[in-house]
């Protein structure tokens, strides 16, 4: 009778601590850390410790954030990879100024290096003043030295080469080089540009490999002319608002070419894992079927949707807001809400993520 008892506690604490402590052996994490690059959509408040007028650190910016309080997000709320965070038991995704100092109990976190109004090409930044991508693979290398002088130089290495790696950038490029500047399109065509960009993308990829990234995953573009900002400024009657079809073709062929060069990419780095990340159809759904994700408004954004803009000097506290961003997929005219962020994040996580257990 005493051994029965004794083994009926033993399964009650387990259960116990199986309630407890969500990242135990059953729901043991696939990752130890998340690691990412890119702009604004990845862009956890970076710009919030540069000199740049790109910020979102002001309200109404982050009003559905954990404390409503605007932690440079350029949503109501979380991103895409903070929500992939939480799902995969990793700690919040912070940026390198604000990461732990990397104690043993705090180095299971996700970092984020990207800078909103980043691009693949550094020209991009070149109004703006924001973090360049070749500068975001800079401040990895300082990040992994470290890491490396707080494990060690194995586990280091063993950390950096199981993580989840996340870049999403390109949007800004065409926006600024090419759409609705001419700053590119002085000296390439569109085929010409855009094989420049995914250059820039394999030299980013290969120096982080060379910094022992294995597990990559690399977003495409999103639906770019369905932007609200890009609506606004291209059509004559921006009362009658509908998706830039040229825009949204020009994104669809990027995105075939990326495709293809993933895996060019990946047969040159051994036991690396390169995946894509479709931006366009997902978010592309909710617009053409917004009740089914219980969405009423799809072509403007819900912070500052009168004004022509609605960035970060536009949507402020002065700003218009609508009363319930759920009911919105942008929350300014270029970024989603945070609901629309969180049903990216689901389609990640279930057909994307899996893909990268494949790699060892």
């Amino acid at each position: 009778m005493a051994t029965s008892r004794s083994n009926l506690f033993i399964v009650a604490l387990v259960v116990w601590m199986t309630r407890i402590h969500p990242c135990s052996a059953r729901s043991k994490p696939k990752f130890p850390a998340i690691i990412i690059f890119g702009d604004s959509s990845v862009d956890p408040g970076n710009n919030n410790y540069i000199n740049t007028f790109f910020k979102a650190n002001v309200t109404p910016y982050g009003t559905n954030f954990p404390g409503h309080v605007p932690t440079g997000r350029f949503s109501d709320g979380k991103l895409v990879t903070d929500f992939m965070a939480s799902t995969l038991w990793i700690k919040d995704v912070v940026p390198p100024f604000l990461a732990p100092n990397l104690s043993d109990d705090d180095l299971r976190t996700g970092v984020s290096f990207a800078s909103a109004g980043s691009g693949y090409d550094d020209l991009t930044t070149t109004l703006s003043n924001v973090i360049t991508v070749s500068r975001q693979v800079e401040m990895f290398r300082s990040y992994i030295d470290k890491l490396k002088g707080i494990v060690g130089d194995e586990e280091a290495k063993s950390i950096i080469a199981k993580a989840l790696v996340l870049i999403s950038a390109g949007t800004n490029d065409l926006i600024f080089n090419f759409f609705d500047l001419p700053t590119r399109r002085l000296e390439f065509n569109f085929d010409g540009y855009t094989g420049f960009l995914l250059q820039r993308l394999e030299d980013l990829v290969e120096e982080i490999y060379d910094l022992g990234c294995r597990k990559i995953i690399v977003v495409g573009l999103p639906p770019i002319g369905c932007l609200p900002f890009q609506m606004k400024l291209r059509l004559e009657n921006p009362r009658n608002r509908h998706c830039l079809e040229d825009q949204n073709s020009d994104a669809r062929s990027y995105n075939k070419k990326l495709v293809r060069l993933l895996p060019e990419i990946q047969a040159e780095l051994p036991r690396s894992k390169l995946v894509y990340a479709d931006a366009y159809q997902p978010l592309m759904d909710m617009i053409n079927h917004p009740e089914q994700y219980g969405i009423a408004e799809t072509s403007v954004g819900c912070c500052g949707s009168g004004i022509l803009v609605g960035l970060s000097l536009i949507c402020n506290g002065m700003s218009p807001v609508c009363r319930n961003p759920r009911e919105y997929v942008f929350w300014d005219s270029v970024h989603p809400t945070q609901q629309v962020y969180r049903q990216l994040a689901k389609y990640v996580v279930k057909e994307v993520v899996p893909k990268l257990t494949y790699a060892f």
